[in-house]
């Protein structure tokens, strides 16, 4: 029953609450966007959405107009390089991805789910297909989300995607929205190219273990 219909409910109800009571910061966002760099203030791209559709996600811009669009930014040469000044903060804060609580009313996405790849990122794809992520609404954020986001490899990222599936419920999803606004006022898991972070981190510290001489 939550699956479907209750969960589909309070996404609408907060979708439409979210664009109401933050349209003043939405306005504000869009003019320091248009004031820091050319372009237009929203990216748009191709994601993989529910049961392997595709649908059109929609972001504030925040980095350059040259940037490759279909290409993952942790696989970028220099992720930095093309990230505006506004950019940065509003990726730091994830403020960025507000604009996909249109993507939510409109039935694209859910607030929370797996986050949504893009249609091309197969390596994820392939992974989240072992565990039955894809066949649900990703979301504006998750249990991913909130246990490394960034810093997390593929396979995790996709293993933590099928414990939300398996476990999908209320409480669940309570848990992941609570746990992003303390993520979110942390910034915690942010890393520019940071894919695997967590692993490296991990081999560093044993490596350094390893090493050590008493």
């Amino acid at each position: 029953m939550y699956k479907q219909n209750l969960k589909r409910m309070i996404d609408i109800i907060l979708s439409m609450l979210g664009l109401i009571i933050l349209s003043p910061l939405f306005l504000a966002i869009i003019i320091a966007i248009k004031l820091d760099s050319k372009g237009p203030v929203f990216f748009k791209q191709k994601r993989l959405g529910i049961d392997n559709s595709h649908f059109v996600i929609y972001k504030f811009r925040t980095m350059r107009v040259d940037t490759p669009s279909e290409k993952p930014t942790h696989l970028l040469d220099n992720p930095g390089y093309y990230i505006t000044k506004v950019g940065e903060i509003l990726r730091k804060t994830s403020l960025d991805e507000l604009p996909q609580i249109i993507n939510i009313l409109k039935g694209d996405m859910s607030v929370i789910g797996p986050r949504p790849a893009l249609w091309n990122q197969y390596d994820l794809i392939e992974e989240r297909e072992k565990y039955g992520a894809n066949c649900i609404r990703p979301g504006l954020t998750g249990w991913a989300q909130i246990n490394g986001r960034d810093e997390l490899e593929i396979a995790e990222k996709a293993k933590l995607d099928g414990e939300y599936v398996n476990q999908l419920s209320f409480l669940m999803d309570v848990k992941c929205f609570f746990g992003t606004l303390l993520s979110v006022f942390k910034s915690e898991g942010v890393v520019e190219g940071g894919t695997g972070v967590i692993r490296q981190k991990r081999e560093k510290h044993n490596k350094g273990i390893t090493g050590r001489k008493e």
